[in-house]
């Protein structure tokens, strides 16, 4: 069992209703700006489409539900390195069970997985096989949800995935897996690289991949590699500007108005989400978006979360480099799908993973084969042909399967 000494301690999730009382009274009062007509989507999040989220959000969204929701499982706190650190920590009923660690990345959080947790821990009940269960860790990043205050700068994909070893250290786990999405595949396999005896393997989702000036690496790529590369060139990466270089200056108009943090996190929906050119409720349901933007908003974390943008932006020097330089390698370009990004500064000592790794591709990820297995020991490659970025909300039984087809051969 979780040791509940005072190094972990129990945890319950109780927003005080005067935070809900002031959402609700924010919403109503809200200003709403002009929109130049027949834009729709090109300019950011159409002022219609928003009006109507926001007012569900104030009086059709019921917070209380889902909070009871998130509740039904196990949540624990502990601080490692003076880091306070938030976990969701459901034990499988099989007690062999592979311990598992999941990380969410942004716009998310330890919500993305609710609709995995039952057939990852619990197969035998979900119509799967008993051996392919899991002990659960679900940690909220460091800076996200209730694993704040930030202890200081320098929070970024190295220092975060050395908290999240220990941590399962702490919880008694000598060998373990791990699957990440978007900043969690970045900090995934940071943590194999530390751990490379402890973790048995790791499986990632919405993983990122980018040239770094090596002769030949461009040639060859095939008609979709090709297409995902365009695709990486033209995003639009605006909100990472924004966050990996001016995060606390930002964060005063998310963290004061509640429309904006939906604007900024529901267009992050939209854009990565499948298809991209329908409403992100077609992918995932309103109430879902809506609870993981109500996290950001009740714990007050726009600012905190954001921090790690600037943090590997210092620690890969985007700035001197740039999206428009990646074809050259000089730079790591833009996380183009909302991860934390990780710069060709660190392809260039050549610290390739060693751990054994999965890769997911979802029919929205530009993912390239060649420059994923450049980087890391790729052992195992499927491709979707549907689902998102947000695959364990989007499309969470086509992730089940393969992270239990992985690390069933991984030991």
């Amino acid at each position: 069992m979780t040791n509940t000494t005072a190094d972990v301690r129990p945890f319950r999730i109780r927003i005080p209703q005067v935070q809900l009382d002031d959402l609700h009274a924010r919403l109503a009062a809200a200003r709403w700006p002009d929109e130049l007509p027949g834009v729709g989507w090109s300019r950011g999040v159409p002022l219609n489409y928003l009006k109507v989220l926001a007012e569900y959000w104030r009086t059709g969204y019921d917070w209380r539900v889902h909070e009871a929701v998130l509740n039904d499982h196990p949540h624990y706190m502990t601080t490692i390195d003076g880091q306070n650190l938030h976990f969701l920590h459901v034990r499988s009923p099989e007690p062999d069970a592979t311990p598992l660690m999941l990380l969410h990345g942004w716009p998310g959080s330890v919500v993305d997985f609710l609709d995995i947790i039952g057939p990852l821990s619990d197969p035998r009940t979900h119509g799967g096989d008993p051996a392919d269960a899991f002990h659960l860790v679900i940690p909220s990043l460091p800076g996200f949800g209730f694993s704040t205050p930030l202890a200081g700068p320098g929070m970024g994909v190295v220092t975060m995935a050395g908290v999240l070893n220990r941590l399962m250290s702490r919880l008694g786990y000598a060998r373990y897996g791990v699957q990440g999405y978007d900043t969690g595949s970045w900090v995934a396999p940071e943590m194999g690289k530390q751990a490379p005896d402890r973790v048995i393997g790791i499986h990632v989702n919405a993983l990122l991949t980018f040239p770094v000036g090596a002769e030949g690496e461009m040639d060859g790529l095939s008609e979709v590699e090709q297409q995902r590369w365009q695709t990486m060139q033209d995003f639009n990466d605006g909100y990472l500007q924004c966050n990996s270089k001016r995060p606390q200056t930002v964060a005063y108009a998310l963290t004061d108005s509640p429309v904006g943090q939906l604007a900024w996190i529901v267009e992050k929906f939209k854009e990565l989400t499948y298809p991209e050119e329908g409403l992100p409720e077609d992918s995932i349901t309103r109430d879902r978006m809506l609870t993981n933007v109500s996290l950001y908003w009740l714990t007050g974390t726009a600012a905190s979360a954001a921090q790690v943008y600037f943090e590997e932006n210092s620690a890969h020097d985007w700035s001197e480099a740039g999206a428009d330089d990646w074809s050259t390698g000089s730079g790591s370009g833009t996380a183009q799908e909302g991860g934390s990004g990780n710069g060709q500064g660190e392809w260039a000592t050549g610290l390739r993973g060693t751990v054994p790794t999965a890769v997911l591709v979802s029919a929205h990820d530009v993912t390239i084969r060649r420059w994923a297995e450049r980087d890391h020991h790729v052992v195992r490659w499927t491709e979707l042909d549907r689902g998102g970025h947000f695959l364990a909300m989007e499309a969470p039984d086509l992730l089940v399967g393969d992270v239990r087809e992985f690390f069933s051969t991984a030991h």
